[in-house]
Order: structure tokens, then sequence, then C-alpha cells
């Protein structure tokens, strides 16, 4: 029996395979980036026609770099950036607008108006209405596309997030669906009867008729076209990025947490099998197993993370690459009072503003680049402080953040998160947290492996512990999130 697990792994910047064994070694990879469209300001656009064909060349490299015979892989597991949106014609299979990104502030104002339902799609959804999610973004499509509404009357349109995308393309029967912990993040999907909600349709004023079909994350999603991918091996498992994080790093008992460290980052908290609402956090499914209930998380969404590096690297050209921050910001003996406030494309968890603008401040004549830099590093960690924080008055009290994503190489930010929340920061030894996520969760289903072994597997390759107190730095932190909202002009200040 072939015991090679394939996992798509589609994200915000790049597509990437990675082939693994069933102990969770990646035997080849494949990886490319493809074009980010800005078409105005705050808008943030991907074409998913190329995603597809750089998803199906890495795919193909992943496996010719494995050493191994397309026809070895016995599964596969799909996961991607999640609520970016994607609609298609059926008939044609051509997109009929460019991807709207995760990232993209166009529908702010339709979130706007729906925010006064706000207590309406907190309840069955868990999120807090926000151009970040899927639903406005499918409403702007229908509105802005010359025919299109009148192409979904017919029946003649499909959406999907990405994991959809893929899988209607690469299967042969090409199966539209998806699975709960993607469908949760679309403002549309109700997360306690686990469908697709009639009256939120309804309000966001989109055709049930273009909803994939959700099935649990462990589920058949069909069999991959050996015309396209030149072999033939079911798709059995789907999960979006975070949550399949939070499945690779084994959170899979309530009260467990894990922080991946992105273009945003994203604090989830493994809660168990009942839904629970807290302020400024989002409830979210983490996933659902075949003959299972559906298992929660709270999510804190920071969308500004290793973007505000790459915003250092080519918006301002202050640094050549990622790798030299740690050693700038360690060359510092404090950061003077120097803060960056890195709404870019405005504030995430928990305080969820779209007119918060990014901003520096405490800059003096004695400011320099390793200034911003160490401001840009701290600030990943002050906002994921900000969550934890809401999740301590939750009731999830972390033991210790299990953390994975390319800024966890940094350790000037790892030591500098651990000392804010006082409690000790892991990182796994299995760096694909994400990919090996969605590829154990099909090796499991497969009977590749059992959740015992898979459990067992886990081991950390670091474990940072408290070296210090960060209160005044972060009271600090406080006060330029105040002054930012200040500058915004915004009537809701933080605390």
């Amino acid at each position: 029996m072939t015991k090679h697990i394939l996992s798509i792994d589609q994200g915000t910047t790049s597509c990437r395979a990675i082939v693994f064994d069933k102990a969770g070694v990646a035997l080849g990879t494949g990886q490319k980036e493809f074009e980010q469209h800005f078409p105005q300001p705050g808008w943030v656009e991907h074409d998913a026609t190329e995603i597809l064909r750089v998803q199906i060349e890495c795919i193909k490299e992943a496996i010719k770099n494995a050493g191994i015979a397309p026809g070895d892989i016995a599964c596969v597991g799909v996961t991607n950036q999640r609520e970016t949106t994607v609609v298609w014609n059926r008939e044609t299979g051509k997109p009929i607008h460019h991807a709207i990104v995760w990232q993209c502030r166009r529908t702010h104002e339709i979130a706007r108006e729906l925010g006064q339902e706000s207590d309406t799609f907190r309840q069955k959804t868990g999120l807090i209405p926000d151009a970040y999610f899927s639903g406005p973004k499918v409403q702007w499509i229908l509105d802005n596309v010359t025919g299109a509404r009148e192409l979904a009357a017919q029946g003649k349109l499909a959406f999907g997030t990405i994991d959809t995308w893929l899988i209607w393309n690469i299967t042969a029967e090409h199966n539209h669906v998806t699975e709960p912990s993607n469908a949760s993040r679309t403002m549309m999907f109700n997360i306690h009867s686990l469908d697709w909600d009639d009256e939120l349709l309804k309000r966001l004023n989109v055709p049930r008729n273009m909803m994939p079909k959700v099935v649990p994350s462990n589920g058949d999603f069909g069999l991959t076209d050996p015309k396209l991918l030149g072999f033939s091996a079911p798709i059995c498992a789907d999960l979006g990025d975070q949550q399949a994080a939070l499945f690779g790093q084994a959170c899979i008992h309530p009260g467990m947490a894990k922080c991946t460290y992105g273009t945003g980052s994203f604090l989830l908290a493994n809660i168990g099998a009942q839904a629970k609402m807290v302020p400024g956090l989002l409830t979210t499914i983490a996933w659902q197993f075949e003959n299972s209930p559906a298992m929660y998380a709270f999510e804190g969404s920071i969308f500004i993370a290793g973007a505000a590096v790459q915003w250092l690297r080519d918006g301002l050209g202050i640094i050549g690459s990622s790798e030299e921050t740690e050693a700038m910001a360690k060359s510092l003996k404090s950061n003077d009072g120097v803060y960056f406030v890195p709404a870019l494309v405005g504030l995430g968890s928990p305080w969820w503003n779209s007119d918060v603008r990014g901003t520096i401040v405490g800059l003096t004549r004695g400011s320099t680049k390793a200034h911003l830099v160490r401001a840009a590093l701290e600030s990943m960690a002050y906002q994921i402080a900000d969550v934890a924080n809401d999740m301590t008055e939750s009731g999830i009290t972390l033991s210790e953040l299990r953390v994975d994503g390319g800024a966890t190489k940094n350790n000037f930010m790892l030591q500098f998160q651990c000392d804010l929340l006082q409690v000790p920061v892991v990182r796994s030894s299995q760096v694909e947290s994400t990919a090996w996520g969605v590829a154990a969760l099909a090796g499991i289903k497969s009977g590749l492996f059992t959740d015992k072994e898979f459990e067992s597997q886990w081991k950390r390759d670091l474990t940072v512990h408290p070296a210090t107190k960060r209160s005044m730095e972060y009271a600090g932190w406080r006060k330029a999130l105040r002054g930012a909202f200040a500058c915004a002009g915004v009537e809701r200040m933080v605390p």
C-alpha cells in the first residue's frame, strides 16, 4: 500500500505542495509565488486562474522532488487562505472577476451596514460583520460585474473559497464542495445547524444555488483528475489554513492554543464542542469530522504581522530581507518609546475597526531604521497579547502557546512574545504545521495511522520561557493604539 500523502497548501502570496510520508517527514516540496493585484488603495485581488495553474505546477514539482511516481500518492489534503472569494461560471469554468482577497477592504461599507444587525450575524455565524469575510465580497461581485445577477438567477454561477475553487478544478467530476471550517468564515454559514443560512443569504442577496455542498472536514471530496495531475487519489481532508495549523500543532483538546505568524497572525484556542461567544473574538469551527459533532475555537485574527516586515522591505526599502531584522532589533537596548500600530488595512481582533490606519509614534532625531524594525516585530507580539488577554477574561487560560510560521525563526520576536504573555512559547519541530495538519487528517482518514499515533508524533523544537516582564512596553503600546484611534477620528477608543 502506498504511504505518501500530498498536501496542497494554497496561501496568500504563494502556492505550495508537499509530499509527506506517514511520519510527517516532507519528502518533496514545490512552491511558487503568484501576482498580487492592487487596483485601488485598500483593494487586494488574485487571479484565480493563475492560482490554479501555479498550484498544479507545484503539485507536479513536489512529486518530482520527492522522487516518487505520481501513482504512489495514497491520499490528498487541501488547505487554503480563507475568506478569499471566487465566483465562476459553471458552464465555462472561468471566474467572472478576480478573486477578492481576505485582506481587501472594498466591502467596508457593506459590512458597516450589516453591522446594524451584528447580533444576528454574531449568534448564527460567530463572526462580526467585516469586509474580511466572504459574504460581502460575493455581494459586491454580483452587484458590480455586468450580468452577474442574471447569471446567478439562472443557476450558472458558483461561489467558493479557494479550497472549493481548487477542488472543483482538480477533481474529474468537478465537485462543488467545501467543509465547515472554511464555510464558517463566509458570514453565510450557521455554525450551529452546520448549513447555509437562508436568512443570512437573503440579507446578503446571495442565491443559495451558488453555494457549495458542505461535507465533513475528513469527508469525500472526490478523486483527483489523472488527466490534469497525472494520478488519481482521493481528496479526503480539507481545512482552512488556520484550522489546519491548529490540528497540525496537535491542539486537539479544549484549552490548547496555537499562533501562526504569517502575512497576518492568528491565535486559535480549541474550546470543544460548544460554541461560545466573547466580545472582540471570533467563534469559528475548528473542524467537523464524520459522525462527530463540530469542534469550535476562539480566534483572534490579526491582519498585519509579517506583512509589516514586508512593507519595511518592499514599501520603504529600509531592509533587504526579513533575516536582517533579528540582529537589528537586538542592536537596541529598548524600543526608546517608538511604537508601530500596523493598521495598514484597518484593525482586526479584538478591535474590529476598518477606519484606523497605520501609525508610528515616538520618533525623535535619534530614531533609526532599527527602531522601525524593532517596532514592527514588537507589534506582532503586542497584537497577540491583546487577543490572549481577551481569551483569559473569557476563561481560557493559556498554559503554553504553540507557535509556527515564518516569523517564529526570529528569536527576538519569540522572546518578546513570551515575556508579554508570561507563559512558555513552544515552537514545533514540524515546521510545516499547516500543510502537515491537513495531510495528517487525510492520513488518518485513509488509515495510514491513527489519531493517537498522530498526536504522539508531535514534538517541540524550542521552548522559550519568560525572561522579564514587559508591562511598561505594553502600556506604551496601548497608548499608541489610543493615538491611532484618535488620528482616525474614531469615537470608539480602546480602554
